[in-house]
């Protein structure tokens, strides 16, 4: 007797919509999709707990005929193919035919459509079985409502994540198809509070208006075209690189997809202007002929393949660099300019205040960051410093100062980090830090689940200086800071502290180190700001007063000893 079996149907859609459905935000995915391919200028999405409850899609598009809106509850039916020819043609979000068929076999599911102002239908699909359609008076356009998913794998149900999380990922999800569509208008609606609200606008427009106004005066427009295929969208100035990933966004044919040798285009790119593990901005659409691409890889849609990819690749790099070029040209040349001089005047924002200490970091990164300044004995070296009288400024960048056994080289930046990330962890463990009070507090609004996040964040925020209230929808007060922070910069550093928290998503010892380290490192002082002399002083005078001066929160040396020996040898006089 044979043991392969024909799966029944009912199965086949619960496999499918494993692919297909993995959360929330997938069914919100699919329904945009959807109301999209029929031309909606307008899509309103309600979620109730992070979607977990119920979710809702409802738009002005085309909407369906009766007997259509039956059959689209049936699996691997659609009006966007017929042939094998269209698969190398495809020129709408979706295709497939399984969405709606796979949702339906693991939720709950009530839909209403009108292909006229009059008229429309309704049905409602239990576990795959769809009732009768009844007609109901309503507008053109779709209404889809979802509960109860996963109601028939609580297997998979169990993986939901709580509902702000769930939210965080439908938020996510909606403000990308928000940049890829600007023209359509999108409105998010959680539990009753607008989450979103986005009003048809240029790209540019949108762009503010989902992540910052700010970001408006920080665009650089890319506009490559050529017989092949077009680049369009903008890129960010240096003040919207980010020390974490989150804010790159590519998209094929106003599609959003997942490429990192693409990615790694635009990164190249930058690449003389940021650091190693920053990230800049970027919503970059790239317009190229159907055939040249293969999006049936997988049924998310995210994963494709191109036919020319590398040419791809240089021409989005190419497209980048032109639109970098005002700032490139303006980058120095640090290898032909050797001078180093004294500072004076007082241009930069070190607070002079007494040091503190608390930090645990492998026995490795310690041995790392001495074997920098070999060659002289560490109690010897650090008295040296201590009674710096020649100390110089390299580049608003480095300081540098002689000492008995040759020179000295001081990154200020992370000099000043080690500095911030210890006193940080002390006042997370019980000696919190003091408030520098504003004159002036400084209104911060916020993207609406950064609000939210700041508010779980608040008593942590406390221990560290800041001291701040709600201040209306989205918006918080900041009547207090920590010392080293500049009036202005705060809204940066909450910005970093926030992420760090969705990576570490609950607080605990590894959450405060995390949380420490990054408002040490946006709060700390920069490459390009200038010392007084006092000022440099007082930084070498907190830094040895640290409990591991010679290397940063990351394991980065913050020191390096050029003896008279290695100057010998570089210049043969040995």
């Amino acid at each position: 007797m044979g043991i392969i079996n024909l799966l029944p149907e009912d199965l086949k859609n619960k496999i499918a919509a494993g692919e297909v459905v993995e959360r929330p935000a997938s069914v919100v995915k699919e329904l945009i999709e959807n109301s999209l391919d029929a031309n909606a200028t307008e899509i309103n999405v309600f979620v109730s707990g992070g979607g977990n409850s119920s979710l809702k899609v409802i738009d002005n598009g085309n909407g369906l005929f009766k007997d259509d809106l039956v059959m689209a509850f049936a699996r691997h039916s659609t009006s966007k193919i017929s042939t094998v020819s269209d698969l190398l043609n495809i020129d709408t979000l979706g295709f497939r035919g399984e969405a709606l068929a796979s949702i339906a076999s693991v939720a709950s599911v009530k839909a209403q459509s009108s292909d006229n102002n009059d008229i429309g239908y309704a049905v409602s699909v239990l576990d795959g079985q769809i009732s009768e359609p009844m007609p109901v008076n309503m507008s053109k356009g779709t209404s889809i409502s979802i509960s109860d998913l996963f109601f028939s794998i609580p297997a998979r149900r169990k993986f939901l994540k709580s509902s702000q999380t769930e939210l965080r990922h439908i938020v996510r999800m909606v403000r990308r198809f928000s940049l890829s569509f600007p023209r359509v208008e999108f409105n998010l609606i959680s539990d009753g509070k607008k989450i979103l609200e986005l009003a048809p606008s240029s790209l540019a427009e949108r762009i503010a208006a989902v992540y910052d106004p700010t970001y408006s005066d920080n665009l650089l427009e890319i506009d490559h075209r050529s017989d092949l295929f077009n680049i369009t969208g903008y890129i960010g100035s240096l003040n919207l690189v980010r020390k974490r990933s989150g804010e790159q966004n590519l998209f094929l044919n106003k599609r959003y997809i997942i490429n990192r040798l693409l990615n790694s285009a635009v990164y190249s790119a930058y690449r003389t202007l940021v650091s190693r593990g920053e990230f800049p901005f970027f919503v970059v659409n790239l317009e190229i002929p159907y055939d040249m691409v293969d999006i049936n890889v997988h049924p998310t849609k995210t994963e494709v393949r191109f036919r020319d990819e590398w040419r791809i690749y240089h021409a989005l790099k190419t497209a980048v660099s032109n639109s970098l070029g005002e700032i490139l040209s303006t980058i120095p040349d640090f290898q032909t300019q050797s001078t180093i001089y004294p500072k004076s005047g007082n241009q930069s924002s070190i607070v002079f205040k007494k040091p503190s200490s608390s930090s645990t970091v492998s026995n490795q990164s310690i041995e790392r960051a001495k074997s920098y300044i070999q060659g002289i004995g560490i109690t010897q070296y650090e008295e040296d410093i201590a009674s710096l009288d020649k100390i110089w400024q390299v580049h608003n960048k480095y300081i540098v100062s002689e000492i008995k056994s040759g020179l000295v080289v001081i990154d200020q930046h992370v000099a000043h980090e080690r500095i911030l990330y210890e006193e940080a962890m002390e006042a997370m463990e019980g000696n919190p830090l003091s408030t520098q009070t504003l004159l002036f507090p400084e209104i911060i609004e916020l993207q609406s689940e950064d609000f939210s996040t700041l508010l779980n964040l608040i008593p942590y925020l406390e221990k560290i200086g800041f001291r701040m209230k709600e201040f209306g929808k989205n918006t918080i007060m900041a009547e207090g800071v920590p010392p080293d922070i500049q009036w202005g910069n705060a809204k940066e550093v909450l910005k970093e502290i926030i992420d760090t928290y969705r990576n570490e998503q609950k607080a605990q010892p590894s959450f405060m180190d995390a949380v420490s380290a990054s408002f040490a490192c946006k709060a700390a002082i920069k490459a390009g700001d200038i010392l007084s002399l006092e000022e440099m002083q007082s930084l070498v005078d907190r830094l040895f007063a640290s409990k591991h001066p010679y290397y940063c929160p990351h394991g980065r040396p913050i020191i390096i000893n050029l003896s008279l020996d290695e100057l010998d040898r570089r210049f043969e006089r040995t």
